[in-house]
């Protein structure tokens, strides 16, 4: 197993890394909408999807794989009343045939986010 690390999404903040890759497997951490140098999107529940998102795929990315190798993405919602308004947002990230998801609401997310996403790609 090995770190992933990349300077297209925000720096781990703690004792964890941006992800993690194995053969033939690479695992995010949960991502939440924080920019690459740090700052948090405090924009609505959809522009924070997006943020989170854009990080999802740079560590993917950086990891050997892609969005479009997820094979499994787990969102966790602050409020699960956010669900279409992410679901709106994600859709738009994945074309032909999605990964398998799971989307619940947690009492909070890190940094009061409204979102986390995490996700597992094939390399």
């Amino acid at each position: 197993m090995e770190p992933v690390e990349t300077d297209e999404a925000p720096a781990a903040v703690g004792a964890y890394s941006q992800g993690t890759v194995t053969d033939d497997l690479v695992f995010t951490a949960g991502q939440i909408p924080l920019t690459p140098d740090g700052e948090m999107v405090d924009g609505t529940v959809a522009e924070q999807t997006e943020r989170a998102l854009e990080n999802v795929a740079a560590v993917l990315k950086a990891g050997g794989s892609s969005l479009e190798d997820a094979v499994k993405v787990t969102v966790f919602l602050e409020d699960i009343d956010d669900f279409d308004e992410m679901n709106d947002v994600y859709e738009t990230f994945f074309d032909d045939g999605p990964p398998a998801r799971s989307a619940v609401e947690v009492g909070n997310v890190p940094k009061g986010a409204a979102v986390e996403i995490e996700a597992v790609g094939a390399r």
